[in-house]
């Protein structure tokens, strides 16, 4: 009976733990990992010790970056008066791929799920009041997603902003460049004739 040696069944079962991953997928990588050079493994190894020993979240919109506040919060070429609300850092980057928004963020790091128990309490909501509160903003986007998770949190989040007279937006949601019509659901069509715009 052939047992896999201790170092590789090790790295299998803590590749098995990211989420996405199962087992054959796990040994699949690790068995990549026993074929490449070894100065390849070794800078995985180093990448994944500086994640954890130099990363940190902004003490102003609670992204990931390398230093606090973040190059986004310290930017005084961003607009400061729009705040974004995003759910996960993830959704950060999206958007600044586009090259289109210039405000500042926010991170909740979740959104409301009864189901999975994660209440307002368990978001950056305390911390997003604050801000509000604090600094001077003129309009809060609710760019959480277009689910029934991010839908109930926006609308918590909508409530908690009306009685500070900040205006909150939500960014349109609908039909995808080069998708047609016939493929849509109801929800998606809905949502793009409700965010229509002038041409």
């Amino acid at each position: 009976m052939t047992t896999v040696a201790k170092p590789v069944s090790r790295l299998i079962d803590e590749f098995s733990r990211l989420p996405g991953i199962g087992p054959k997928t796990a040994s699949r990588l690790t068995f990549f990992l026993l074929r490449v050079p070894d100065e390849q493994t070794l800078a995985l190894a180093e990448a994944l010790r500086d994640l954890t020993e130099q990363v940190v979240y902004c003490e102003r919109c609670y992204n990931i970056s390398d230093r606090s506040p973040c190059s986004i919060c310290a930017s005084p070429e961003r607009d400061h008066s729009t705040l974004c609300v995003v759910e996960e850092p993830l959704d950060v980057m999206a958007l600044e791929r586009t090259h289109e928004y210039k405000g500042v963020y926010h991170v909740l790091h979740g959104a409301i799920s009864p189901v999975e128990g994660i209440g307002p309490t368990d978001l950056r909501i305390d911390e997003l009041m604050d801000r509000l509160r604090h600094d001077t903003v003129n309009e809060v986007i609710l760019a959480t997603n277009p689910n029934l998770e991010g839908e109930a949190t926006a609308m918590y989040l909508e409530r908690l902003i009306k009685p500070l007279e900040v205006r909150a937006t939500r960014p349109a949601y609908g039909l995808p460049v080069g998708g047609d019509l016939e493929y849509a659901d109801e929800v998606t069509l809905a949502r793009a004739l409700e965010g229509r715009r002038e041409l």
